[in-house]
């Protein structure tokens, strides 16, 4: 039979059974969703953890009816909230969740099309290795990697692989972000002179877990899995849990926060990582046993790697002593700033007529633009609660899955990210003033490699 033979009759089935059906009351549209049932994606949780619970959960709720989409099995390796997780799926999906010890019986079960990474920072990245060897597609929150070496093996396997990875760096899926990147791309900001990064809170609670530390037995899960390649430490309930508090199983300021926000620089300036970083901080408040530091400052220069004299300096701070959790991102030009605290580009602190006539130059302001009003239009449901940034960024990962196209936050960010995070960390580490081998890519601190333990 030829294929336009085939075809006809295919076309000729179908609409019978479309006449069929709409006799019955189905619409075009929930047709359309029985024709796909065979098709549906199934999705697994790799960490059923407060983070997948709060938000990308919820997300995922908005579209997965629309897009076909179907929640079947969750793997955890602590059994309590590896049976939490299965019950609270199952309450909101309407059907039985296969509750799973670890990834190999997740794996095991043959039929994951995409799982969701939400675990500790460290695992991230060997983890979604796993995944896409197991040729499932993958969301994995930031930060992607905490090692070059985890970095390199991950970004290698998934462009092997061919699967859609999207990073959980959500700006990049916000209007007002893709707005600010579309008037820089445009030339019309002029060249970046600096960037100012800042995110803080007043949350002694910030990242703590007290009462489920008290509730976790090493004997209720797989402490040894855990680890994966870190160096082998005793169970701590802590560390497990309160693992943004504990290098090397998380750099805490770098990749939890920083790593949104330097994913901005890279993607509205097409650079992939900084020239160099110096750090300095220390833990000033919060005297709870935690390594990594609760007040932070990361100097950062960038740009392009053929022209030394060319380039801008980044800023990123933290402190977790005083704060309203408010985090700011502003771009500063000669003519002015893009501030994506109020999402607006403005002529504030450029070169005043005055300031330009004194050396016999000519005046430089930016004009004012809301970006909030010039922004693409995003969808992103809310009918769920879910933060609708969050949401979007979701839906859009969920879209490729079924496109295969490229999401947008692709593997290469996170590689990038988690080169400026790792460069950081050095830093905080080493004391030194930390650069990055182009050739090997490699970080290095006082002329060797840098390495995590």
């Amino acid at each position: 039979m030829n294929n336009s033979r085939r075809k006809f009759i295919r076309q000729s089935s179908l609409a019978a059974a479309g006449v069929y059906l709409g006799s019955l009351g189905f619409s075009a549209k929930s047709y359309g969703r029985i024709l796909g049932a065979n098709d549906r994606v199934r999705v697994g949780v790799v960490g059923f953890s407060d983070r997948f619970k709060s938000t990308l959960f919820p997300c995922f709720l908005n579209h997965y009816k629309e897009l076909n989409f179907d929640m079947v099995a969750v793997s955890d390796l602590w059994n309590y909230r590896r049976q939490e997780g299965a019950e609270y799926i199952k309450s909101k999906i309407g059907h039985g969740i296969t509750p799973c010890r670890n990834n190999d019986e997740l794996y095991g079960l043959k039929d994951i099309d995409a799982v969701f990474i939400s675990t500790a920072d460290f695992q991230h990245a060997l983890l979604a290795t796993e995944a896409v060897n197991a040729k499932c597609d993958v969301y994995c929150e930031k930060p992607f990697a905490e090692t070059m070496e985890d970095n390199r093996a991950a970004l290698k396997a998934v462009k092997a692989s061919g699967k859609i990875v999207q990073i959980g760096s959500q700006r990049r899926s916000g209007s007002n972000y893709m707005a600010a990147h579309d008037y820089i791309k445009s030339g019309k900001f002029g060249d970046i002179t600096m960037v100012e990064l800042t995110w803080n809170v007043n949350q002694p609670g910030r990242w703590r877990r007290p009462d489920l530390v008290s509730k976790l037995k090493e004997e209720d899960t797989d402490w040894k899995r855990f680890l994966l390649n870190r160096p082998y430490e005793e169970f701590d309930p802590r560390k497990y849990l309160e693992f943004r508090l504990f290098w090397p199983y998380s750099s805490g300021m770098p990749g939890q926060w920083m790593s949104h926000q330097i994913d901005t620089v890279h993607w509205f300036t097409g650079l992939k990582h900084p020239r160099s970083v110096v750090a300095n901080g220390g833990i000033y408040k919060w005297k709870d046993g935690r390594r990594n530091w609760d007040t932070t400052t990361a100097v950062f220069e960038y740009g392009p790697q053929d022209q030394p004299d060319k380039g801008f300096q980044v800023v990123f701070s933290s402190r977790m002593h005083n704060g309203e959790e408010k985090p700011a991102e502003i771009y500063y030009s000669n003519g002015g700033e893009l501030n994506l605290i109020t999402n607006m580009v403005s002529p504030e602190g450029g070169l005043t007529e005055a300031a330009a006539a004194a050396m016999g130059m000519k005046p430089n302001l930016l004009p004012v633009v809301n970006l909030a009003e010039s922004a693409p239009k995003v969808v992103a449901s809310a009918n769920t609660g879910a933060d609708p940034l969050s949401s979007a960024h979701v839906r859009n990962w969920m879209e490729c899955v079924r496109s295969r196209k490229q999401p947008n936050a692709p593997v290469e960010a996170g590689y990038s990210h988690s080169i400026a995070t790792i460069m950081t960390n050095a830093a905080v580490h080493t004391g030194a003033k930390v650069t990055f081998d182009e050739k090997t890519q490699e970080v290095m601190a006082d002329g060797k490699v840098f390495k995590y333990s």
